[in-house]
């Protein structure tokens, strides 16, 4: 992970929701679609990366879309600049690379 990369998280409730807010993300800046997880019981998070400030949009972004739609709720949502390094252990399991049946 580049140094001046930042990683943006947005956590919903279904996968619907968890689609637009990517949706949303992508379109509103340059980041790059990392993956998602499926935490638990239906709450997803949706990582992407980019620099801080793409970040921050992005993430504003999904949270608006979101809670734009009926029924839909933001769990959390942050946006951790230039992570630690062994944040990218956690990060590689759920990119998705790693998610694609081969």
């Amino acid at each position: 992970m580049a140094s001046y990369e930042a990683l943006g998280l947005v956590e919903t409730f279904g996968l619907v929701f968890a689609l637009e807010a990517a949706d949303a993300m992508c379109k509103a800046s340059n980041v790059e679609l990392e993956g998602y997880a499926n935490v638990a019981s239906g709450y997803i998070t949706v990582l992407v990366r980019g620099d801080v400030g793409a970040c921050k949009a992005a993430v504003d972004a999904g949270v608006a879309a979101v809670e734009a739609m009926e029924g839909a709720n933001v769990y959390s949502s942050m946006v951790i600049p230039r992570p630690h390094q062994d944040i990218e252990k956690i990060i590689k399991r759920y990119e998705l690379s790693s998610l694609v049946a081969e």
